[in-house]
């Protein structure tokens, strides 16, 4: 990985799983109470660059690559979708937890790394001590809420899961042009430093990582609201305290109130917007980090 991690050193473990053995690729670097961070799509455990050094110097930070992505195991999708159900990819996360001796842990996951986080703290939640999410809301809620400007403006939820290999098919034929039409409607492609638009670029350019990237999305859409909907009529909760952060800019402001979805599924949780678009660790970092430290203090 070229993106610089002052302090970090690399490594990998390997997970067993229904779907065979996967190896999860992590840094870790810092010394404290563990903290577990989660990237969201299309990234990489990169978008924790500026704030992971930070943290190190409170905590002993694991920034990790989810299932399919970066240098994680890209297994090829079942025709359930269970493979990139977020039950799959949370078990990986809670497993790499435990294999660096870390029973418990705090959490803090951005985007479909936040999706990953409330499964892993809904399935596990003797193991997450507290859960910060960023700029979602529980993705039941947004399927169920789903408005005209909502389809139009996170399209890519819905050309995401169509069967296999339609959108793979469309985006290898120009993986720069998607790139940039995904991430850019956001913020502007300009909030990515060089490096980090290489590493998303090299994601979207790599078939079995694409492939996994649409398996997340078509599990979100199938499987995971299965599993969602099983916690509902339970009345499952997540009781750890969780804080909820979102993009004043971002459209999830515009169409949903992500603070009053969260606490539909969750029993102690706190948020508020702030002044970014959806990529909240490279826009306002200083503002995350200030965040992180105070309620994981």
């Amino acid at each position: 990985m070229s993106i610089s991690f002052p302090g970090f050193a690399e490594n990998k473990v390997t997970v067993q799983s229904d779907d065979g053995p996967i190896e999860i690729a992590y840094l870790i670097g810092g010394s404290g109470p563990p903290l577990l961070l989660l990237h969201g799509f299309p990234q990489t455990k990169a978008i924790w660059s500026q704030v992971a050094p930070e943290l190190a110097k409170n905590f002993t930070v694991i920034a990790a690559d989810l299932r399919g992505y970066g240098a994680s195991s890209k297994p090829h999708g079942k025709a359930d979708h269970s493979t990139y159900s977020k039950r799959s990819m949370a078990a990986d996360q809670h497993a790499l937890m435990k294999s660096l001796g870390f029973n418990q842990f705090f959490l803090l996951g951005h985007d479909r790394g936040g999706r990953v986080s409330h499964r892993l703290a809904m399935d596990h939640p003797e193991s997450v001590l507290r859960l910060m999410v960023l700029d979602i809301s529980p993705t039941l809620a947004m399927y169920e809420k789903t408005t005209m400007a909502f389809a139009k403006g996170y399209w890519h939820w819905f050309f995401l899961i169509q069967p296999e290999p339609i959108p793979e098919t469309m985006i290898r034929e120009n993986p720069e042009f998607w790139l940039k039409n995904h991430m850019g409607r956001h913020a502007g492609t300009g909030i990515f430093s060089a490096d980090h638009w290489a590493e998303y670029l090299a994601g979207a350019s790599n078939s079995e990582s694409m492939h996994a990237m649409c398996e997340d999305y078509r599990a979100a859409a199938s499987i995971d609201l299965v599993h969602d909907r099983a916690d509902r009529a339970a009345g499952s909760q997540l009781t750890m305290p969780m804080r909820v952060l979102w993009g004043e800019y971002g459209l999830v402001n515009q169409c949903f109130k992500p603070l009053d979805d969260w606490m539909q599924v969750a029993s102690d949780v706190t948020g508020e917007a702030v002044p970014s678009g959806h990529y909240i660790p490279e826009e306002v970092p200083e503002q995350l980090l200030a965040e992180t430290r105070k309620f994981f203090a």
